[in-house]
């Protein structure tokens, strides 16, 4: 899973090098409308894939921790009636 998401951010940020010189952003018209909301959908997509990796170390941090809370005896305190 981390590296499919290493992969799409480093293709993503390379649409987004090859793009923008190419991409009219100040141009009035459909043609700078279009270009401001892909632009803006790059970097989402750039955005969603560093939180996917940065999460996924926590996640794996968390469960490293419960798996090592496992291994403890369970101290449950039972008491007779």
């Amino acid at each position: 899973m981390k590296q499919r998401l290493l992969l799409c951010l480093l293709l993503a940020l390379a649409l987004i090098y090859f793009a923008v010189p190419r991409i009219p952003l100040g141009d009035p018209g459909l043609g700078g409308l279009f270009a401001i909301a892909w632009l803006t959908f790059a970097l989402i997509v750039v955005g969603g894939n560093l939180v996917g990796l940065l999460y996924n170390k926590k996640k794996q941090k968390a469960t490293l921790l419960s798996e090592e809370s496992k291994n403890e005896p369970n101290k449950v305190r039972r008491y007779s009636r």
